[in-house]
C-alpha cells in the first residue's frame, strides 16, 4: 500500500517545463494571490536551483521544491478541495516517513491551517521573507518629505541631458547580460553562492524572456547601459520585480530605474510586489527607504505535536493558567493582551484543546561582554488530566531548537530547579542576599496603599514611563549577565506591578535619578527592584512603610536557570536576572 501511494504520490508530480504555464496561470488566476512565488516565471526560472516539481490533483495547483534535501510545498492554488489536497499530502509524506511542509503561506491560508487542522501544524514566519509592496503611486511620484532624497538622487542623475530609458527587448538583451557580467566582476570581493546562483536565474530569464512573457526596462548614460530590471503580472491588480540592476557608484543609477520602470512599465497597476530581502540587512535598509506600504507576511507552514499558540487558544490557556497558578482571569487576561504574540508561545493539543503551555518571551543577555539574542521561560503548565506525559519537557526541548537561543526561567521552589536541571538548565544569575527591614508595629495603622506625593526626605518622586524606567534600568544593571527586557516587558512588569498593588516612582536628588519598585505581599513591603543603594534606601523606607500601613519590608531576588545552546560557551554563568513576570 506504502509503496503504491508513493508511486502514484510520484506521478503527480513532473519538472515544471513551458507546457505547464498554461494550466498554472489560469489557476493562480483563480486565486489573485499576492506573494511574489506565485507566478509560473518564478518558478520556471528557478527550477535548476531549487528542482521545482508542479502537479495537479482535485483541482488544485501544486507546486513542490527541494530545501536542504527535504520537499516544501507551497500551499494549494485554484479553485478545488484546499482541505483534501493537504490531507492528501500529509497522508503521502507520512508514508514517505517525512512531514509535511508548506511555504509561502498567507494570512488567510494560515487561518484556514489553524481551522482545518487545529493543533497539528507549527506555523512561523521569517521578517526576512516577508515581500516589500508598494502604490504604483509612490513609486512614480516619490512624493513627500520622506523621499526627498530620492528625489535629489534622481535629479543629480538627470544633470545633464545624456540618459535614455528603453523597454528591454531582444535588441538590448545582450547588452544587458554584458552590463551583469561587469556587475558580477565588480563584485568580485563580496562575492558568494547566492549571488552565483542569482546570475544564472537572471540568464534563464533572458533565455526565456519573450516565452515567460516577461516585460522589462533599461537606463543608459552616454549610450551605454548602466541598470535594468525584469518584472511581470504577479494579478490583476499588482506587478511584481524580479531582478533590478544598477551601478552603484552611479549617483541616481537605483533609483532612476526603479522610477522609470514603473512609470512606463506599470500604470496599469495600482500595486508593485519588490519581493523580499532574504534577511540580507543592506538590501533591507533599500528597500525599507522607499518606506512599503505592505509588508507582505509569509508563513512556513509544518506538522507538528508542538504548535504556537493563536488568538483563538485563549479561553484554554486561561484555564490551564488557572488550574496551574491559581491567579484571576483579570491577572491573565492582562498578560495575555499585553504579552500573547504569535510566535511567543507553545502549546500541545489533545482532543482538539491546548492542554499544555509554556511561553518563551524576547530578551536580551549580556554574554562574553556582546547582547544575545535570548528568551525567557515562563507560565509553564499542563493540565492535571495530561500531566505524567511529559509534555511540559517536549514543549521546552521543543523550543530549545526553534528558537536556538539561550532559554532563561527562575524556577518556583527547588523541586522545580531540580527538575529543570535534568532538562540541561544550569545555575546562571545569582540569587541576591535578602535583607529585612523591621519598623514600629504602629504603622499598620495607616492607610493602604496611596499614592506617595511630593518628597521623601532629599528625594523628589514622580510617577516614571516605561521608556524611563528601562533607560535607567539599562544603564545601572548592564554588566555580565544582564537580563534585559525590551521596552513592551518593562511596561508589563509596571502594569502587573500596579496590579498586585504596587507602585513604581523616579526618584530625582540635583542631579542623581534613581528607580524604586515595590508591592506588598503578605502584609510585607517588597522592593522589586531599585538602583538606590542599600544605605539611602533604608532612610527613605520608614516615610513609605508608614504611609502604606505595613511594618515590614524585605528584598531579595530568587536568581535563576539558563540552558545554552552548543553554539555559546559561556563561563561565567552569572547574572543579574529580574522582572521576571510574576
Amino acid at each position: 500500500m506504502v509503496v503504491y501511494m508513493l508511486e502514484k504520490y510520484n506521478m503527480i508530480f513532473h519538472p515544471i517545463s513551458l507546457k505547464d504555464r498554461e494550466w498554472m496561470t489560469q489557476k493562480l488566476k483563480e486565486e489573485e494571490l499576492g506573494a511574489c512565488e506565485y507566478t509560473f516565471s518564478n518558478n520556471f526560472i528557478w527550477s535548476d536551483v531549487y528542482e521545482v516539481e508542479v502537479g495537479q490533483v482535485f483541482d488544485c495547483g501544486i507546486i513542490r521544491y527541494k530545501e536542504q534535501e527535504h520537499f516544501k510545498y507551497s500551499f494549494p492554488f485554484g479553485n478545488g478541495d484546499k482541505k483534501k489536497v493537504i490531507e492528501w499530502l500529509r497522508e503521502l509524506c507520512a508514508a514517505n516517513k517525512d512531514k509535511l511542509v508548506m511555504y509561502p503561506v498567507l494570512e488567510e491560508e494560515r487561518k484556514k491551517l489553524i481551522e482545518w487542522f487545529p493543533g497539528e501544524f507549527d506555523i512561523d514566519s521569517d521578517r526576512g521573507d516577508f515581500d516589500y509592496v508598494y502604490t504604483v503611486e509612490k513609486l512614480t511620484t516619490l512624493r513627500g518629505k520622506k523621499l526627498h532624497g530620492k528625489r535629489n538622487h534622481i535629479a543629480r542623475f538627470k544633470d545633464e541631458e545624456d540618459w535614455n530609458y528603453e523597454p528591454l527587448n531582444q535588441e538590448n538583451i545582450d547588452g544587458c547580460r554584458r552590463m551583469a557580467k561587469l556587475w558580477m566582476e565588480q563584485r568580485e570581493d563580496k562575492w558568494n553562492f547566492e549571488m552565483e546562483q542569482e546570475l544564472k536565474v537572471l540568464e534563464k530569464a533572458f533565455s526565456f524572456y519573450d516565452e515567460l512573457g516577461l516585460f522589462g526596462g533599461v537606463l543608459r548614460k552616454k549610450g551605454e547601459i548602466v541598470a535594468f530590471t525584469i518584472g511581470e503580472p504577479l494579478n490583476s491588480d499588482t506587478m511584481v520585480v524580479h531582478f533590478e540592476k544598477a551601478f552603484p557608484e552611479l549617483q541616481g543609477a537605483y533609483p532612476m530605474i526603479n522610477q522609470q520602470f514603473v512609470l512606463h512599465e506599470g500604470q496599469n497597476f495600482v500595486y508593485v510586489n519588490r519581493e523580499e530581502d532574504t534577511g540580507d540587512l543592506t538590501l533591507r535598509k533599500a528597500k525599507m527607504s522607499y518606506y512599503p506600504d505592505v509588508l507582505l507576511k509569509k508563513y512556513n507552514a509544518m506538522e507538528s505535536h508542538v504548535v504556537y499558540a493563536n488568538e483563538n487558544d485563549k479561553e484554554h490557556i486561561t484555564a490551564i493558567w488557572q488550574q496551574c497558578f491559581g491567579d484571576s482571569k483579570e491577572y491573565i487576561q492582562m498578560y495575555l493582551n499585553q504579552r500573547f504574540k504569535e510566535e511567543t508561545m507553545l502549546v500541545i493539543f489533545e482532543a482538539g484543546k491546548p492542554v499544555s503551555m509554556a511561553s518563551f518571551l524576547p530578551v536580551q543577555v549580556l554574554i562574553n561582554g556582546e547582547p544575545v539574542a535570548a528568551r525567557y521561560v515562563y507560565a509553564v503548565g499542563t493540565l492535571p488530566n495530561y500531566r505524567g506525559k511529559g509534555y511540559a519537557k517536549e514543549i521546552i526541548k521543543y523550543g530549545a531548537e526553534k528558537y536556538m537561543e539561550p532559554l532563561i526561567l527562575q524556577p518556583a521552589d527547588e523541586t522545580m530547579e531540580r527538575y529543570y536541571a535534568g532538562l540541561g538548565f544550569e545555575k546562571g544569575f545569582d540569587p541576591s542576599p535578602c535583607w529585612i527591614y523591621e519598623g514600629s508595629p504602629d504603622w499598620k495603622k495607616g492607610n493602604v496603599n496611596p499614592m506617595l506625593e511630593g518628597n521623601i526626605g532629599k528625594w523628589e518622586l514622580e510617577s516614571i514611563k516605561a521608556a524611563d524606567y528601562k533607560r535607567l534600568r539599562d544603564v545601572y544593571f548592564a554588566a555580565e549577565g544582564y537580563v534585559e527586557w525590551d521596552e513592551a516587558g518593562i511596561q508589563y512588569a509596571l502594569d502587573e506591578n500596579v496590579f498586585c498593588g504596587g507602585q513604581a516612582w523616579k526618584l530625582t536628588c540635583g542631579e542623581r535619578v534613581e528607580i524604586l519598585m515595590y508591592r506588598i505581599e503578605e502584609e510585607k513591603l517588597c522592593i522589586v527592584e531599585t538602583t538606590m543603594q542599600e544605605e539611602e534606601l533604608r532612610l527613605i523606607l520608614p516615610e513609605i512603610m508608614q504611609s502604606i500601613g505595613v511594618s515590614k519590608a524585605y528584598s531579595s531576588n530568587t536568581g535563576g536557570m539558563i540552558l545554552l545552546p552548543k553554539s555559546i560557551v559561556w563561563a561565567e554563568k552569572k547574572g543579574y536576572l529580574n522582572l521576571t513576570l510574576g
